[in-house]
């Protein structure tokens, strides 16, 4: 009887605490509750609830309500908006069923337009203030800025055309549009000290405010003959903010840091120019010692330099030039050099020494006054002594309408005198010119054009007997550079005789986002020992550019990236184009193009090729895509040779490729290729007159077979027959004559 009693118990109270549970979820049990995001564009607000995160229980009814800004007008309501009653009305209501994000937007109306102004460091802008202002159209506002204590103001940018003085702190602007505009401070350079200063905060903006010299505060101890332990100025070090020099000058400035001193590289009043960084309106008195990259007034240009000079003298060796040592994609315009210069290995020049992918514009030096290694030398931006104290006395400015004819929108060179012209407008981009005859250089040694950014067309036309010789220079041909968007066409240079140091060819030095086109040259050309190289028949150093059509006979020889058409192939085309000079080297020899990191195609090469390593009768090192092309010529190497390529080493396929030439050398040799790091398809060469039974890719054939269209129709070429070697099928890529029978062509060879 207890025990059941207590069961019974249990059971009630079990019971009773399950209804009390029930009772008390169904009283704390409340109604869902959600937040709701509110903001606004600019122009207005949401007055009501206002703007921020609110929170309302489900099914809540919110009225909204938003105000525009005078000269604003109410657009509509964006975001989580299904449950808005009225999204293009600015009071209306949103009922919570969810989490929601609205925004009321606005917009100006019709006649208003917003002023945005701002500031850069070192003060701001007083009048009308900082921000975004509306105005009604036509309104004419007041500006006003202030720099902070010891820096000024330099100018108002951005939508500055209806500002009445841009260069002055108090003006005004006028109101026809939207604006953004901004106000540059910058800190004033006065002494040796503040100039000194720069490289603690080197990316902001600084003004020259008098010349310096050795009577100016801190001179001694800081930029003298004897300062620094008789180093003279340290240079500045990667300076990417702006520099305005106003037009005064930098004077006595010393600096002694050759090899194997610490800061023996990059060596200027700045070190280094980096990407962004501006120097303008600054001119600089200088005598600079340095190792690599010495220039009076940068060392290493990634910049924008404009209307600046330097003179004193500039002495280095490698990459040394009066006013830059090395421009990489950087910017030089309308600025000269005076001094001397002198470099004992290579890359030396009177303004710049070396330039990569760079804009060189209305920048000049005297060639018959400076001194390169104490002569008289033609590179980058020489002009003749008379035209060059003629265009600086004229505002750096000479008149290519009065020195050359015009015929449908084409400079016209008639004679020698007028190819002379192009070392004045060769660095004008939008200029075009036109060969109307023959040209012989024999009587004009040294005679080139180091720079030219615009079109040259030849016509058809050949200039010979260029002749050059000069090791301690580079980028030398007939165009010693070609800039980016640059041209050369339809031309032909006959019994070249170049000798320079880098960046060699028989037309052009150096090919940076050029084109070459329907293009041939003859002759001879040489480039350095020690670490030269990128020396070509026709382009040394082909960097993401274009050559095709064209080709070269002119025997090559240089230390590295030698190549009877092209040197060194970076990220550029080499196509329907070919080479029959001998090709000597040391390393990245080959009979087309010495180094390939680019794309080769439909070419070929017949010329002999002699190297010490990585050598290649068409290419010596291949690290980019090679189709439909053959090589013909004996290889003579060391290591890793090869009879079409010496070493692939990745970048893309060879494909449907052939050799034919005998190929010896001491270690790993073979037929086709050398060494091989990546895919070799469908190519072949000739066991029977290379010599060789093996090769690292590849599939070797006997003559017979190396004959027979079966062979490469089988493996996919594009190929048919042709009666006779003279007949061509341009339909397809690759002829094969069968009477009598030879080795497969290219339908477009002559």
């Amino acid at each position: 009887m207890p025990g059941s009693w207590r069961r019974h118990y249990a059971a009630r109270l079990s019971v009773f605490l399950v209804i009390v549970a029930l009772i008390g979820g169904v009283v704390g049990c409340g109604p869902a509750q959600y937040n709701l995001t509110i903001s606004s564009s600019e122009g207005g607000d949401v007055i009501n609830p206002g703007e921020g995160t609110f929170t309302y229980d489900e099914g809540t009814v919110v009225n909204l309500s938003a105000e525009a800004e005078e000269g604003y007008y109410f657009v509509n309501w964006t975001g989580d908006v299904d449950t808005i009653a009225d999204v293009n009305a600015a009071a209306t209501n949103i009922t919570m069923y969810d989490f929601y994000s609205i925004t009321a937007n606005f917009e100006l109306d019709e006649g208003w337009y917003s002023l945005t102004i701002s500031s850069t460091e070192w003060g701001s802008v007083t009048t009308p203030g900082e921000g975004i202002f509306v105005y009604a159209a036509n309104t004419m506002v007041n500006l006003a800025a202030q720099p902070d204590e010891g820096c000024l103001f330099l100018n108002w940018t951005g939508d500055v055309d209806t500002i009445a003085d841009v260069n002055a702190a108090a003006t005004n602007i006028t109101m026809y549009d939207s604006y953004s505009i901004t106000a540059l401070l910058g800190m004033g350079i006065w002494d040796w000290h503040d100039l000194d200063a720069i490289r603690d905060n080197p990316s902001s903006r600084y003004c020259l405010m008098n010349d310096l010299d050795s009577t100016t505060p801190g001179y001694d101890e800081l930029a003298s003959p004897t300062a620094n332990g008789g180093k003279g100025w340290q240079p500045i070090g990667t300076f990417t903010g702006t520099f305005d020099g106003q037009g005064y000058e930098i004077c006595d400035l010393f600096i002694n840091r050759p090899y194997p001193e610490v800061q023996c590289c990059d060596v200027g009043l700045v070190g280094v120019l980096g990407q962004g960084g501006v120097i303008k309106n600054i001119g600089v008195n200088a005598d600079v010692t340095g190792w690599v990259s010495v220039g009076g007034l940068v060392g290493e240009n990634w910049g924008t330099m404009s209307n600046c000079y330097s003179t004193g003298s500039v002495n280095g060796s490698i990459k040394v030039g009066g006013l830059v040592g090395g421009s990489f994609e950087g910017i030089v315009s309308n600025s000269y050099s005076t001094g001397n210069v002198t470099g004992c290995d290579w890359s030396v020049g009177g303004l710049v020494g070396f330039s990569r992918e760079s804009i060189i514009s209305n920048s000049h030096y005297n060639y018959d006054e400076v001194l390169i290694n104490a002569e008289s030398i033609i590179t980058i931006g020489a002009l003749f002594g008379e035209d060059f104290e003629e265009w600086l006395a004229n505002d750096k400015f000479l008149d290519v309408n009065e020195r050359l004819s015009q015929e449908n929108g084409y400079c016209v060179i008639n004679n020698i005198t007028d190819f002379k012209e192009l070392l004045a407008f060769g660095q004008d981009s939008s200029l075009k010119f036109r060969l109307k005859n023959d040209l012989d250089l024999a009587i004009e040694p040294n005679l080139y054009i180091p720079y030219l950014a615009g079109e040259f067309d030849g016509d058809g036309h050949k200039i010979s007997n260029l002749s050059f010789s000069f090791d301690f220079i580079s980028q030398v041909g007939l165009f010693g550079c070609l800039a980016s968007g640059g041209k050369v066409t339809d031309l032909g240079v006959e019994n070249v005789n170049i000798t320079g140091d880098s960046n060699v060819g028989g037309l052009v030095g150096y090919n940076g986002k050029g084109t070459v086109s329907n293009s041939y040259s003859s002759g001879n050309v040489t480039g350095g020992d020690w670490s030269a190289g990128d020396v070509g028949g026709l382009v040394g150093w082909n960097d993401k550019g274009t050559v095709s059509n064209s080709h070269s006979t002119a025997s090559v020889t240089s230390d590295n990236n030698v190549g009877g058409l092209v040197g060194f192939n970076e990220m550029g085309t080499v196509s329907n184009s070919y080479s029959t000079g001998s090709v000597t080297g040391g390393g990245d020899v080959g009979g087309l193009v010495g180094e390939n990191f680019g794309t080769v195609s439909n070419s070929y090469s017949t010329g002999s090729v002699t190297g010490d390593v990585r050598v290649g009768g068409l290419v010596g090192q291949n690290g980019g895509p090679i189709s439909n092309c053959y090589s013909t010529g004996n290889v003579t190497g060391g290591d890793i040779v090869g009879g079409l390529v010496g070493i692939k080493c990745g970048g893309g396929p060879v494909s449907n490729c052939y050799s034919t030439g005998s190929v010896t050398g001491d270690g790993e040799v073979g037929g086709l290729v050398g060494e091989n790091w990546s895919p070799v398809n469908n190519s072949f060469w000739d066991t029977e007159t290379s010599g060789q039974a093996t090769s690292d890719g590849g599939t070797g054939k006997n003559t017979t077979e190396m004959q027979d269209i079966d062979i490469f129709s089988g493996a996919g070429w594009n190929i048919i027959t042709v009666a006779d070697p003279g007949e061509r099928n341009p339909a397809y890529i690759w002829n094969i004559p069968t009477t009598p029978p030879t080795y497969p062509f290219l339908s477009w060879e002559p």
